[in-house]
């Protein structure tokens, strides 16, 4: 079950649509199912991030690098590098100098700490690993320059990325400076963890818990299910051995990093020594020439450390100021002489000091071999724990091996207990294990497996492969945060809330347009379009066509410039600037650039237009005659008809004169006379609009159901009286049904059929809407209330219905109180519907679609007979193409 991200939502925000199940992405490019070359990448929401870079132990050269050419390092938006160790930094140089990193826009972070080792620590081995070595990964100059671009971070500081991407470093114990990030995208949380310890040393302190609960958590699983031996124990036998190896006159070996347990097995031995003086002429040699260079980043990040060091240090008491330590930074000045302990590095005894001294001091059984940290496979390390009774040297010799080996565990990586209950108190839904040997990895994942089990959690937890993507599934609920006006009044539920919607870094705000610049600090700017078109029509003829298509129109003048102005939708003028062009101006904006393009679109078949054809034609009232070339024509009608020739196709050119168009509002809602109809029955045909509803309505239902009929009928009850009707008994109604009946045998013969549902109630017309003019129209939906009884829904007064005929079913629809009346509810509903769409679609564009006005041309200063003069065509005129506000 995949969890759902869900961002807090705050006070006053508005729910939006949640997205599609957004996908994450996370890709080992190395220490998957190995410990070694750890390498993570994100990807989520178009980002991507890359936790570590290191390299593998047990190989050299290229082979020893993750698989980079896996990605393409020009997308990653940023890296992450938990701490210096190699297997987790040491390949970054290669990244960022030999890749298409350099092309993209990212960039690299780490401790301050860690960015300070890690200088000394890459130098160190870029001089190892170069040595006799023409195949090089990357020199000491590539190294340094990509060292100046990382850019350190301190611990608990949110680091905010352009896109929305942020991050936060944490504690991880393990060495100085490591850290664990919490990465954050589009409110989707991951914490990696890198190596890290639960367990407070002698200077550093534990792995914190961030407090807030990530949806995924990667991390370590090094031990799998082993279980350290407990501080106290594994000290007292570490410097037990030790005290053992030097009676008996041998050497003692440490293999160690130059930085991490180092300085904790420093710490220990010291105070070791100081309390036993009989030891005290037994010299102990840190061997590396990072040593004295490292000791002073630890001095120098004490604040990073725990109490026990912090306290120390305020009391003027450096600890690590060593009083029974020696820096030795060559073998070369070493006199190997007599019982010491030697700690050297690397930990791994691939090459090295640690390396040289292990062949030296391999085949005296005095001396004594003690490995204090995790091995990886492959290494000599690793090897030499199986106690064989040869090694083989760097230069491919055998080499006899009677020294004493030795494994004492103060590797600063948690064992099961502790990964257990560091698992426990993130709470992620999602665990994925990485930094793990197959084998472990594989016992971590059957033991937690069974605890979420026996709990009845649906926690899941996986282990992938290298190169092989791990990709997880997350719907995301967005939400937006009202602020300023729009949060003053919270809405109800089920309202609309209106006003623009900003998104910057994938969370989203809902204001006011008058809020966006307090809020924002942005400006807005209208883009005023226009478009000139050539006018071969007379203005109300534009006019005619306008109304047709849009319906209501806005007229006046234009204030600046004294010219005849039409406003359509509220949002497109259209003006006469010249006698032969018209001026389309409007605001830029989606909905209304549509409508400008359709307008525009009209204007440009005007002249063409069957109808504008048709109403600039006039029929002749003289006698057609042929006249031959040359002959003359003589009479007194001559002049006569050819006036009235020039007459015939010459267009109206005043409003007053110039019919309105049949489908316009000030066609459909004119009053017709009363005193010119001779019946109601023909008023109600002659009524422009009830007709013209009536046959769209008509047109819909005849092409969904096929069979449909116009009839007149009687008008429904008022309220009142069918109050009274309903305190009337069965044998009342039925004397009315006959009385109906008498009226209009017709229209009783064709109700004949019609049975309302039994369990239906009688129910009221809907009120009829008043509009500007004092006309009642219906509503725009039809009543969705049960059908009337038969002899009510033929009373009143006479006006248009339609049937409706579908089989077995018949309904009645009053086209103009929208009642509709059918033989069952569930035809009744049907028919309800398409009438719906209907009236809909009957609508005029000005009154169905409501546009933001943008123009700011004043109407209404004046009226037509108040005209400036309208120029010429041609008439040169200041025109600005763009205009903002």
């Amino acid at each position: 079950m995949a969890p759902s991200v869900v961002p807090q939502s705050l006070a006053g925000g508005a729910a939006l649509q949640a997205s599609t199940d957004d996908q994450l992405t996370i890709e080992m490019l190395g220490a998957g199912q190995e410990v070694g070359r750890s390498c993570c990448v994100l990807k989520y929401k178009g980002k991507a991030i890359v936790c570590d870079t290191g390299v593998h132990p047990a190989f050299t050269g290229i082979a020893a690098l993750p698989f980079i050419d896996e990605l393409d390092w020009s997308t990653v938006d940023a890296i992450l590098i938990t701490h210096f160790h190699l297997d987790h930094a040491a390949a970054l140089t290669y990244i960022m100098e030999k890749t298409n990193f350099r092309d993209g826009h990212g960039k690299v972070y780490m401790t301050h700490p860690t960015k300070a080792v890690y200088r000394f620590l890459m130098s160190d081995f870029v001089r190892i690993s170069n040595a006799g070595n023409e195949d090089y990964l990357f020199d000491e100059n590539e190294m340094l320059a990509s060292w100046r671009q990382i850019e350190a971070v301190d611990f608990h500081q949110d680091v905010s990325i352009a896109g929305g991407l942020r991050f936060t470093a944490y504690h991880a114990g393990h060495v100085l400076g490591a850290c664990m990030f919490l990465i954050e995208i589009a409110g989707l949380r991951i914490l990696y963890t890198g190596d890290f310890s639960r367990e407070e040393d002698r200077h550093l302190v534990q792995a914190e818990i961030p407090p807030v609960k990530p949806d995924v958590l990667i991390c370590e699983s090094t031990y799998g299910t082993q279980t350290h031996e407990p501080r106290h124990d594994k000290e007292h036998r570490f410097t037990s051995q030790i005290h053992h190896i030097i009676k008996r006159g041998g050497r003692v070996l440490l293999p160690v990093f130059v930085l991490g347990r180092a300085q904790e097995l420093l710490l220990l031995l010291d105070e070791y020594w100081a309390a036993h003086p009989e030891l005290q002429s037994v010299p102990i040699y840190y061997a590396s020439a990072l040593a004295k260079k490292c000791i002073s980043v630890y001095q120098t990040y004490i604040h990073t450390m725990n109490d026990h060091i912090r306290t120390r240090f305020n009391r003027r008491d450096n600890p690590f100021v060593f009083k029974h330590i020696s820096n030795l930074r060559s073998l070369e000045k070493f006199e190997d002489r007599g019982p010491c302990v030697m700690m050297a590095s690397p930990g791994f005894m691939q090459s090295g000091v640690s390396r040289e001294l292990l062949e030296r001091w391999a085949p005296d059984k005095r001396n004594g071999l003690i490995v204090s940290g995790y091995s990886v496979e492959g290494t000599m390390a690793r090897n030499i724990l199986n106690e064989p009774d040869e090694i083989i040297g760097m230069n491919g010799q055998k080499i006899p091996r009677r020294m004493s080996v030795d494994y004492i565990s103060f590797s600063a990586h948690v064992d099961f207990a502790q990964n257990s209950r560091f698992i426990d108190e993130i709470k992620a839904q999602h665990i994925v294990l990485v930094h793990g040997e197959q084998n472990n990895m594989s016992k971590l994942r059957a033991a937690l497996q069974a605890k979420f089990t026996a709990r009845g959690s649906d926690t899941k937890i996986h282990t992938p492969r290298n190169c092989e993507p791990l990709v997880l599934q997350f719907r995301a609920q967005r939400t937006a945060k009202a602020i300023g006006a729009i949060a003053a009044k919270p809405p109800a539920q089920g309202d609309v809330v209106d006003g623009l919607l900003i998104s910057k870094d994938f969370a989203y705000t809902i204001l006011d347009p008058k809020d966006l610049t307090d809020f924002t600090g942005l400006s807005t700017s209208t883009i005023v379009q226009r478009q000139r078109v050539a006018l071969a029509v007379s203005w109300d003829m534009v006019r005619w066509h306008l109304q047709g298509m849009y319906g209501r129109l806005q007229e006046g003048v234009d204030a600046e410039e004294g010219l005849r102005t039409l406003r359509i939708m509220g949002a497109v003028d259209v003006r006469h600037s010249a006698r032969h062009e018209l001026l389309v101006e409007w605001g830029g904006s989606i909905a209304n650039d549509m409508v400008a393009d359709s307008i525009v679109a009209l204007l440009l078949g005007i002249d063409s237009a069957p109808s504008s054809v048709k109403m600039t034609m006039h029929s002749h009232n003289h006698h057609h005659h042929h006249h031959h070339a040359g002959t003359k024509v003589e009479g007194p009608g001559e002049e006569a008809d050819s006036t009235e020739d020039e007459e015939a196709v010459t267009p109206p050119e005043t409003s007053e004169s110039f019919p309105a168009h049949p489908f316009s509002e000030t066609a459909l809602v004119t009053e017709n006379n009363a005193k010119a109809q001779a019946s109601k029955d023909e008023a109600i045909r002659q009524d422009a609009y009830q007709l013209a509803k009536m046959e769209h309505m008509a047109a819909f239902l005849e092409a969904h159901f096929g069979q449909v009929e116009e009839l007149i009928i009687p008008e429904a009850p008022s309220t009142e009286d069918a109050k009274e009707g309903k305190q009337q008994d069965t044998a009342a109604d039925e004397s009315a049904a006959g009385e109906a009946a008498q009226k209009d045998d017709a229209a009783d013969a064709a109700m004949a059929a019609v049975k309302p549902d039994p369990g239906t109630a009688e129910s009221e017309a809907p009120t009829a809407a008043e509009t500007t003019d004092g006309e009642k129209h219906s509503s725009a939906e039809p009543a969705s209330l049960p059908p009337v009884s038969i002899a009510s829904f033929f009373d009143g007064e006479i006006r248009p219905a339609l049937r409706v005929y579908l089989d077995e079913a018949e309904a009645v629809v009053d086209v103009q109180n929208l009642v509709i009346l059918a033989s069952s509810e569930s035809f009744r509903t049907r028919v309800q519907h398409l009438c719906t769409l209907a009236l809909r679609s009957f609508t005029s564009l000005s009154d169905a679609f409501h546009l933001p006005q943008q123009v700011g041309t004043s109407l209404f200063q004046g009226k037509h007979s108040q005209l400036a003069s309208i120029p010429e065509f041609g008439d040169e005129r200041p025109s600005k193409m763009i205009r903002s506000s």
